[in-house]
């Protein structure tokens, strides 16, 4: 399709090559709900309004027409899917466009992990905005497979591979001005940058927008989404499956601000994506909860395709991408058919018969990543004192506490105590062999016996382990390291279900039903052994990321978060005292 064809059909001139007749557009311009029809010529919009003709015509029958919806920051590798098949679980809900950082995947392989999401991302019926993720590692106080700096992101933005600078997870180091980030940002001048700095406020929040951030998602309290939004922040609104924060966040949202908000999944396993959805699930529960229908689309759509400088989508309007959703119902949106680039690909919840979700092999850099020294790995912790610090793991939350309790001693050592909720973590080494690996304790994951192993773990992906006793846990590690990468639960020496991973220890290279089906088994196993969390896998993932407060744990020890620094297991006497 050339310009002068669009503009032939535009005029009325020549006919165009779908005409979708009948409908009642969400004009998320004009705020108003608009009968009209919509000339498509090739992957393009070319008119609204009456009087088109067309090779092909569609009638809507009065059903509601919107822009496709836009997840505004989203991690693929958490659907433990490739990105065809992330595709084949979102496009049916009507998520058209996505803006991911592959962050996950270069943390285990670097460039070659980037270029490898945006080769898989060409040709997709979804869009893929992909940004070049800036926490590779996301501190010095972990060990990932890979090290980015500002050069290697360069390479990537003159490739054509990625369009922004995704989340700036080191905000200490943006807000202090450390020449390595600074670096970072300044090679993407004029370009979108993500924020990631949970809990930042005043002089703080401040620096953190005068180094050209721009957007946050990592709000979970009316007040801080707010102060984002009030010192000019695009707050993103977020609910995925361990972070549960669109309900806490919706009384934010009103006529006066809402134009700066916009939604994201940010991290979702594929239960949650097929059974509940996406940005379309965000949708239906802001319009239940009294957002304005129209608003909360612009939150889905408009909002972000103007954040991310995406001109092209985001509305239904000519010259847009004809990338639009038809549902009939407009007080709970569910999507019937979905447009991408005017072709027809989803229909009634599924993708389209004729609709090809093709993917490249993964090359062996993306599929070797699972080096542990075995030799060198040991679960037993020495007794050096009557209380620990335990991490407070929250139900539905990214945040922790720290919580210092007495420490279980059994034959000299500090073991789990299941009858408390405590168990024992491990977090080993799995990208060099270099047999690092520490030990800690965590609360609130509910298992009474067994333990949970994986390489999903935000943001180094190192091997996590989290059990009731020491062989469960080296049952469900070994399970993994086996598998190349990959979820495991075990029970004493019993492996009671696993799913692998083979594309970076992240993703599985089979179909997204397969892969639900291999983690409802995990989750039943989990069930059992008396975790009562939702997702105690997803749950595990981040008690390993060192970027969100307050207590975590990597390979290379124990991390107070808003101290930025490594603590003790052990408190000493005089901490004990203060």
């Amino acid at each position: 399709m050339s310009l002068t064809d669009l503009l032939a059909v535009a005029r009325g001139d020549e006919p165009a090559d779908l005409l979708l007749r009948g409908g009642r557009l969400v004009n998320v311009f004009s705020g108003a709900i608009e009968e009209a029809d919509i000339a498509i010529c090739g992957d393009r919009i070319a008119g609204i309004g009456p009087g088109y003709r067309a090779r092909r015509t569609v009638d809507l029958r009065g059903a509601y027409v919107s822009p496709g919806l836009i997840d505004a920051h989203v991690h693929i590798e958490s659907s433990l899917c490739t990105p065809a098949q992330f595709a084949a679980a979102v496009l049916p809900r009507g998520v058209t466009s996505a803006v991911i950082d592959p962050h996950e995947i270069a943390n285990v392989a670097g460039l070659a992990g980037v270029r490898f999401m945006a080769e898989s991302c060409r040709g997709l019926p979804l869009r893929v905005v992909v940004m070049a993720p800036s926490a590779v590692p996301a501190t010095q106080m972990e060990t990932s497979g890979a090290a980015l700096d500002a050069a290697d992101l360069a390479t990537l933005l003159a490739e054509g591979a990625v369009h922004g600078l995704a989340e700036l997870m080191n905000f200490p180091g943006v807000i202090n001005g450390d020449p390595s980030v600074l670096a970072k940002i300044a090679a993407f001048a004029g370009r979108p940058r993500d924020g990631h700095a949970p809990h930042l406020s005043g002089h703080s929040l401040n620096a953190y927008a005068a180094a050209g951030v721009q957007t946050e998602h990592e709000c979970t309290t009316v007040a801080e989404a707010a102060e984002k939004l009030a010192r000019g922040f695009y707050v993103l609104i977020r609910e995925a499956t361990n972070a549960h924060n669109l309900h806490t966040l919706l009384p934010l949202i009103t006529p006066a601000n809402h134009r700066r908000i916009c939604f994201c999944t940010d991290d979702r396993q594929p239960a949650d994506l097929l059974d509940q959805g996406s940005i379309d699930y965000m949708l239906r529960e802001a319009i239940a909860y009294g957002v304005d229908p129209v608003i909360a689309f612009r939150l889905a759509t408009l909002n972000t395709a103007e954040c991310y400088g995406l001109h092209d989508r985001g509305a239904l309007a000519a010259g847009r991408l004809a990338d639009l959703i038809v549902f009939d119902d407009l007080a709970a949106p569910r999507v019937r058919l979905v447009y991408a680039g005017g072709r027809l690909v989803a229909e009634k919840g599924r993708i389209a018969p004729d609709v090809r979700l093709a993917a490249p092999p993964a090359p062996p850099a993306i599929r070797e990543t699972m080096r542990v020294a075995w030799e060198r790995v040991e679960l037993r912790i020495p007794d050096r004192g009557d209380n620990i610090r335990v991490i407070g793991s929250l139900e539905n939350q990214l945040v922790t506490e720290e919580r210092i309790l007495p420490a279980r001693v059994v034959d000299g050592l500090a073991v789990a105590d299941p009858a408390r909720d405590i168990l024992k973590m491990a977090v080993i080494e799995r990208h060099t062999a270099s047999g690092g690996q520490s030990l800690g304790f965590i609360q609130g994951i509910g298992l009474q016996r067994g333990a949970l192993a994986g390489t999903v773990a935000h943001d180094h992906h190192n091997l996590v382990v989290i059990g009731a006793d020491d062989i469960s846990m080296l049952t469900a590690a070994r399970a993994v390291g086996e598998m190349g990468g990959g979820l495991a639960i075990a029970d004493g020496e019993r492996l009671l279900a696993r799913l692998p991973l083979p594309v970076a220890g992240l993703m599985s290279d089979q179909p997204v039903a397969a892969v639900r089906a291999g983690y409802d088994e995990l989750l039943a196993a989990a069930a059992e052994l008396g975790s009562p969390l939702h997702d105690p896998f997803m749950a595990m993932s981040f008690m390993a990321l060192e970027v969100i407060p307050k207590l975590k744990l990597t390979d290379k020890g124990l991390v107070d978060v808003e101290r930025f620094g490594f603590v003790e297991l052990f408190l000493k006497d005089d901490e004990m005292m203060r």
